[in-house]
C-alpha cells in the first residue's frame, strides 16, 4: 500500500494516511517549506490540476481530477443545519414563526396567519432545503402563507406539508406550489389529498421551467428551477388580492407556462458533511447542471461571460423547443440567479449583458430585471437566467408589495436610461484634457515654485529605494515605488500644463498628476491636500508667506479630515504637522519667508524621525509588530518630510545663495 504524508497546516499535526482515504488539499494550503520542497514535484501538474506529496522526497502523485475531500461548512452537526437554518431564520425576521412539531416538523409560515380566521388564499410551497432563500425567505405578506422545509435536498414528509395545510388554510382553501420533482409531486399530492378528505379546498400547481435539456419523454417533465420563484409571487399577489381559490391557481399555471430557466456552474455543490464532487475539474464548466447537483446538458470549457449569456438566452428563447410562449417584440421579466457561492460582481456583470442582448438581439421589451440569489444550490458557483413573458396582470402582480424577507425591492414603471452624460466640471474643477501650458516668461514667484517643485520631485526619486525598504518592513513595499511614479508625472506635466505663473492653479494642477498615477490612498490623499491648498489659494496672483501657511494648514486639515489620521498616528501629517506649526509660529514671530521655511522643513524631518517611537494608528502598518515599527520611520511621512525639506533648500540655494539659515 502506498503510503503518503501530510502536514496539517492549522494545526502541524501529521496525519499518515492510506492512498484511499488521504485526506487531499491544493498545494496553496500546504506549508510554505513543505511547498517549496516539493517544487519539483510539481512540474508535470502546472495549473492546479496536479499537486505532489513529499516527506524526505517525493512518495508518489495523485491528479488534480481524482482530488476528493471532506468540504469546509461552518456548521455545527451535518444533520442539524436545517433546523438551526430555521431557528436563525425566525430569530432575524420577527414576522415568521415555525410549527410546534419543530424539528421534526420543518414548517416555516406567517406569524399574522391563524387558520380559523384567515380570509384569503393561503399559498403554500417548499421542498428539500439547501436552495435558500427559497422557500422559507419568502414566506411573507403578498407571496408565501407558508414554506415547508424537507432535508437538504430531500423532498418534505407528508406529515409536515399536512401540518402546514391545516396551520395555515383558512375558508377560501390554499394552493400548494410544487417545484417538479417526482419526490415533492409525490408528497405535496398525496398531502393535498388527505386534506381534501379532511374538508379542506386545495389546489396544486407544479412548476418546471427547465429548458437547459431537450423535451423530456414520459412523465418526468421539466425541473423545477428558480424560474419557481417568480411563479410563486405571482400566486401570493393574486391571492393577497382576494381572488377566489381556482383564480388564484389559474394566475400560478398561466405564470408557470410563460416562464423558462437555464443555469451554469462552475462547481458542483458539497453536501453538509459530505466530500467535494471531482466532477468539474479547472477550466471547465457544466451547461444546465441540476440545483441538486444532477448532471446537465454538457460539461465544456469555460467560456467568457458574454458567450455563456448568449448560449443560455437562445436556449431558453429557441423557436425549435418552444419551451416559452416568447417571440420578437415581446415584453419579459429576467431573473439572474445566484446558485449560491457567486459574487455579486458576477451575477451583475451577467445582468448587464443579458438585457442588451435581449433587446438588440432577440427584439424584446425588459420591463423589469431581478437580480440575487433566489434559488440556491448550496455552494454551488454559477448562475441561472429565468425569463418570463410579461404582461400587464403579470407586472401588477410582481410589483405588488410584499414583506417577504428575500424579495427584492423592485421598480415599478419604465427603465430611465442607464446612461446619461458626465456633468460638466466647474472652471475650478480640473479639466482632464489639462488646458493649462507652461508660460513662456517665468516672474519671480513662478520661477521659485519651478525651482522648488522640481528639486522636491528628484529628491523623491533619489528616495525610492530606501522609502521601498522601509515600506517593505512594515507596510507592503511599494511606498518609494508609488511616490517615483508621482514624481515623473509632476516633472514630465510641469514642462507640459503647469502654469507657474499661477501658484494656485499650479498646484492643483499637481494634484492631478499624482491622483493620476499613483494610485491607491496615497494618490488619493495628495490630490485632496492639494485640492484643499487650491481653495485656500486661489483668485491670488501674489501669494505672501502667510497665505502659504494658511494653505498648508488647509492641507492638514482637509487629509485629517477625509484620511482619519492625526498626529502620533504614524503617517504623513506627522512631517506635515510640525512643519505647519513651526511655519506659523516663526512668521508671526516676524521671521523672515525664507527662514521660516527651513525651520519648518527641519520639524517636518524630525516629525518624521520621531514616528519610529509611534504605534501605528493607520493603514498597513497598524498590523505589524511594535518591534519592527520601531526600527524604520513612518516611510510616508519620510517622503512628506524629504519633498517639503528638498523645496526649502532649493529655495535657499539657488534664489537665496548668500542667506543664511
Amino acid at each position: 500500500m502506498v503510503q503518503f504524508t501530510r502536514f496539517d497546516p492549522i494545526r502541524t499535526l501529521r496525519i499518515d494516511r492510506t492512498v484511499e482515504n488521504v485526506h487531499l488539499c491544493h498545494v496553496a494550503e500546504w506549508p510554505r517549506g513543505l511547498r517549496e520542497g516539493m517544487e519539483g514535484s510539481l512540474a508535470p501538474y502546472r495549473g492546479g490540476r496536479g499537486v505532489g506529496f513529499g516527506d524526505r522526497g517525493v512518495l508518489g502523485r495523485i491528479p488534480f481530477s481524482e482530488m476528493a475531500y471532506q468540504g469546509k461548512k461552518l456548521i455545527n452537526d451535518p444533520n442539524a443545519v436545517v433546523t438551526e437554518f430555521i431557528e436563525g431564520l425566525v430569530e432575524t425576521y420577527p414576522g415568521l414563526q415555525y410549527l410546534d412539531g419543530f424539528p421534526k416538523i420543518k414548517v416555516v409560515l406567517r406569524a399574522d396567519v391563524v387558520s380559523a380566521t384567515y380570509d384569503k388564499v393561503a399559498v403554500i410551497s417548499g421542498g428539500g432545503s439547501g436552495h435558500e432563500p427559497a422557500h422559507a425567505g419568502f414566506v411573507g405578506p403578498g407571496m408565501l402563507t407558508a414554506a415547508i422545509c424537507g432535508d437538504v435536498f430531500t423532498s418534505p414528509p407528508v406529515d409536515s406539508i399536512l401540518a402546514g395545510i391545516r396551520a395555515v388554510t383558512g375558508t377560501k382553501g390554499c394552493l400548494l406550489m410544487v417545484t417538479n420533482y417526482t419526490g415533492d409531486r409525490l408528497n405535496f399530492g398525496l398531502a393535498a389529498e388527505q386534506a381534501k378528505s379532511e374538508g379542506y379546498k386545495v389546489e396544486m400547481v407544479v412548476v418546471g421551467d427547465d429548458c437547459a435539456l431537450p423535451p423530456p419523454r414520459g412523465i418526468a417533465g421539466r425541473r423545477g428551477l428558480a424560474g419557481t420563484i417568480l411563479v410563486n409571487k405571482v400566486a401570493g399577489a393574486a391571492a393577497n388580492a382576494g381572488l377566489s381559490l381556482a383564480e388564484v391557481a389559474a394566475e400560478a399555471k398561466r405564470a408557470s407556462e410563460l416562464v423558462g430557466t437555464m443555469g451554469i456552474a462552475l462547481s458542483v455543490c458539497t453536501l453538509p458533511g459530505q466530500v467535494t464532487s471531482d466532477r468539474l475539474g479547472p477550466g471547465l464548466m457544466e451547461l444546465g447542471l441540476g440545483i441538486h447537483g444532477e448532471p446537465g446538458a454538457a460539461v465544456v470549457d469555460l467560456q467568457p461571460v458574454d458567450v455563456v449569456v448568449s448560449h443560455i438566452l437562445k436556449q431558453i428563447l429557441s423557436a425549435e423547443t418552444q419551451y416559452v410562449p416568447i417571440t420578437r417584440g415581446c415584453r419579459v421579466v429576467v431573473m439572474i440567479n445566484g446558485l449560491g457561492a457567486t459574487p455579486m460582481m458576477e451575477l451583475m456583470i451577467a445582468a448587464g449583458k443579458a438585457v442588451p442582448q435581449l433587446q438588440v438581439e432577440h427584439g424584446l421589451a425588459v420591463d423589469r430585471v431581478y437580480t440575487g440569489s433566489f434559488m440556491t444550490s448550496l455552494d454551488m458557483a454559477g448562475f441561472s437566467i429565468s425569463i418570463m413573458k410579461a404582461d400587464a396582470a403579470i407586472l401588477q402582480h410582481l410589483d405588488a408589495p410584499t414583506s417577504a424577507p428575500c424579495w427584492p425591492v423592485g421598480t415599478e414603471g419604465d427603465r430611465p436610461p442607464a446612461k446619461i452624460p458626465v456633468p460638466v466640471p466647474t472652471s475650478s474643477s480640473r479639466n482632464d484634457e489639462r488646458t493649462f501650458t507652461e508660460p513662456k516668461e517665468l516672474n519671480e514667484q513662478g520661477h521659485a515654485m519651478g525651482i522648488a517643485i522640481e528639486a522636491a520631485a528628484n529628491e523623491i526619486i533619489n528616495l525610492t529605494e530606501k522609502l521601498n525598504e522601509w515600506d517593505g518592513k512594515v507596510g507592503d513595499g511599494d511606498c518609494g515605488s508609488t511616490m517615483h511614479r508621482g514624481a515623473i508625472a509632476v516633472l514630465e506635466d510641469m514642462k507640459k500644463c503647469y502654469p507657474l505663473n499661477d501658484a494656485a492653479e499650479t498646484v492643483n494642477e499637481i494634484g492631478a498628476s499624482l491622483r493620476s498615477v499613483m494610485g491607491g490612498t496615497s494618490g488619493i490623499l495628495y490630490d485632496i491636500f492639494c485640492k484643499a491648498a487650491y481653495a485656500s489659494l486661489k483668485g491670488n496672483q501674489v501669494i505672501t508667506a502667510k497665505q502659504w501657511a494658511t494653505a498648508l494648514e488647509a492641507s492638514v486639515a482637509a487629509v485629517s479630515k477625509y484620511g482619519g489620521a492625526v498626529a502620533g498616528y504614524r503617517t504623513m501629517l506627522d512631517a506635515l504637522i510640525p512643519a505647519s506649526k513651526v511655519l506659523r509660529e516663526r512668521l508671526d514671530a516676524g521671521d523672515d519667508p525664507l527662514k521660516a521655511f527651513l525651520l519648518s522643513s527641519e520639524a517636518a524631518l524630525a516629525g518624521a524621525e520621531s514616528t519610529k517611537n509611534m504605534l501605528a494608528q493607520a493603514g498597513r502598518s497598524t498590523y505589524v509588530a511594535a518591534e519592527l515599527l520601531s526600527s524604520v520611520p513612518d516611510p510616508g511621512a519620510m517622503a512628506a518630510a524629504t519633498w517639503y525639506r528638498a523645496a526649502a533648500l532649493s529655495v535657499k540655494n539657488k534664489l537665496y545663495p548668500s542667506e543664511s539659515e
